[in-house]
């Protein structure tokens, strides 16, 4: 059993909490700016002197609707200022937040609010507003009011009160009550303390990856807030004084890159994905361009190679350097022009696509951790980044392989257990080991390599084990591919099923002469579109034995979307679902 600790790198005091920042920002430096906040059609900046008295008044405007000390409070809403400003509202109340995806369905939401026995909601929308119709929940709606309204509504309390309530909290007390996302079954609620939301900023920022978390510093936050990866690094920007502007439309989210040039940019595998794609598809146009593109791609992957090598050749140097000039110097325009690095979590980024970021000049820095482990637990970080893995422990934190291959985690991180659930908490804690339910490796210098799911392994009928994890990413990783789900439980080979990226679909048919109007589903056995399909399985089949390779696929009429509930919120598949729903195209692999 192989195991690595990192010793820790910061300290937290018994009467700390997540809200204490707020007040510090706005003593010691009240005219810094720390949000840009989204007013009508302009964007205003937000001091912290303003944050601290807006903190303040919807805190006072809580109180006084009768929000008591340790009340959950639900979150529910798309990433905005609103959201932050509420989440540090309900903590100076003394009360703790209940984070929910503003894409849950009304069954979730409900679910989630007889779990947590939450008695307030603040949603977005009035449609968020209809999930508690019927429920002891009041909703208090965004869109019409609620922080005006909370403002106003405990106007005439003094701050003492919200004084009192913050003075009463202990960094072991409960912060907030976060719901896994739930592909299998129903949410679980993993309490998370103060603590460990510190334990998991303070790791962020005494490690070199923090170094870009400081005042003057942007980040643009645009994944869900609901989910902790982006909550922790929010947290984490501004404990430092970073500055921050909210976002939540992926499709615009390219332009806003170029409005407000962030220093670090967070996001899941998928978002740097299209970002790549975005550039090939605009190469896609010409076949110089094409050829173009195709030498920049493998130069900025041979030169990113390179670096772990003993560093590249003069030759390489040269082609790098032309590479810039034609390709990546423009991409990084596409990325705001600022941007120092990102990170990426909530799932494997291809080594590939490492590499190649890398060497276009914004290395991505990936992650790994569970809502359990209040995001990140390793990291890379610069100085220290060994693409294809996970990185190193944060500061504080632990992590072991198990006998049968199971990655343990321990630190100030890792949660105290599930909600109501005393049951599913003790199948997860060996002692203070957690059980992630991932299959990984450490090597000797502690760098962690995720191998697969424990949950998920597949056993074909000839008694092959086989993870579907690193196949479905490797198909993935193909511009053409949206989604992949790799089958075969008791079967007697291996299967896909496939979707195709509704853009580079449109200008794959161009490019083969069919008719617009033609859709996937008209195409699917289409024997030129099947032929790429093909490609992209036999590449991902080179990276596995015979036995667990890819035998037959079937290209699905429509793409895996979470508005269908097929995958979640941070995009994982839902396996029962996909299962369930698409059982006639499996049996067909198998007939």
């Amino acid at each position: 059993m192989r195991e690595y600790a990192t010793p820790p790198t910061f300290t937290i005091s018994d009467d700390d909490a997540l809200v204490r920042s707020v007040y510090r920002h706005a003593r010691e430096t009240p005219e810094l700016v720390l949000f840009s906040r989204l007013r009508g059609e302009e964007w205003v900046d937000v001091t912290a002197a303003e944050f601290a008295d807006l903190v303040t008044g919807v805190a006072k405007g809580l109180i006084r609707s009768g929000v008591q000390r340790g009340d959950r409070v639900i979150l529910l809403s798309a990433t905005r200022f609103e959201w932050t400003l509420l989440d540090f509202a309900i903590w100076a109340a003394g009360a703790v937040s209940v984070p929910v995806y503003d894409s849950s369905s009304a069954d979730q939401v409900r679910w989630i609010a007889e779990d947590s026995g939450a008695r307030v909601a603040i949603v977005e929308t009035a449609a968020h507003a209809e999930s508690f119709v019927g429920t002891d929940v009041r909703a208090l709606q965004i869109d019409d009011a609620a922080v005006e309204a909370l403002l106003a509504g405990g106007a005439e309390l003094d701050d003492a009160a919200v004084e009192q309530r913050m003075a009463a909290v202990r960094v072991d007390d409960l912060a907030s009550l976060v719901y896994t996302s739930g592909t299998t079954g129903r949410p679980k609620g993993c309490e998370l303390t103060h603590r460990n939301f510190l334990s998991e900023v303070r790791g962020i920022l005494a490690a070199s990856i923090g170094e870009v978390a400081r005042p003057g510093n942007r980040m643009l936050t645009f994944l869900p807030l609901a989910h902790v990866l982006a909550r922790a690094v929010s947290l984490a920007m501004f404990e430092a004084g970073g500055a921050q502007a909210h976002w939540s439309n992926f499709g615009t989210i390219v332009g806003q890159f170029g409005r407000f040039r962030p220093n670090v940019i967070l996001g899941v595998p998928r978002v740097f994905e299209k970002v790549r794609d975005a550039a090939a598809q605009q190469a896609a146009g010409s076949p110089l361009k094409q050829r173009i593109f195709g030498f920049a791609e493998a130069t900025a992957v041979e030169y990113s190679e390179a670096v772990d090598a003993g560093g590249p050749s003069l030759w390489l140097r040269a082609k790098h350097a032309l590479a810039d000039r034609l390709v990546y110097a423009k991409l990084r325009r596409v990325l705001g022009g600022e941007c120092w690095w990102a990170i990426s979590g909530g799932g494997a980024l291809m080594p590939r696509l490492g590499h190649f970021f890398r060497g276009v000049g914004v290395p991505i820095f990936e992650g790994y951790g569970l809502t359990e482990s209040t995001a990140a637990h390793c990291v890379n970080v610069p100085g220290a980044q060994r693409i294809g893995s996970v990185g190193q422990p944060l500061g504080g934190n632990a992590v072991r392989i198990a006998e049968d291959g199971e990655i343990e985690l321990r630190g100030g991180v890792v949660f105290g257990g599930y909600w109501n659930n005393d049951t599913a908490t003790a199948a997860v804690f060996d002692g203070p080991w957690f059980r992630t339910g991932d299959l990984g490796a450490i090597d000797e210098d502690g760098y962690l390599t995720i191998t697969g799911r424990k949950k998920d392994l597949l056993i074909t009928a000839g008694g092959k084990n086989v993870s579907p994890g690193p196949l479905e990413d490797r198909m993935r990783s193909h511009a053409l591919v949206s989604q992949a789900v790799v089958v075969g439980d008791g079967r007697p080979f291996i299967g896909a099923l496939v979707t195709v990226d509704p853009d580079v679909f449109a200008t794959w048919r161009a490019e083969n002469g069919r008719s617009e109007n033609t859709t996937v589903a008209d195409l699917r056995e289409d024997a030129d579109l099947r032929a790429a399909v093909q490609a992209v399985v036999d590449d991902a089949n080179t990276t596995v034995s015979h036995a667990e390779a890819v035998k037959r696929f079937v290209i699905l009429a429509r793409d895996l979307t979470e508005e269908s509930g097929e995958l979640t919120a941070t995009l994982k598949i839902k396996r029962n679902v996909v299962a369930e729903r698409f059982e006639a195209e499996i049996e067909s692999l198998y007939s």
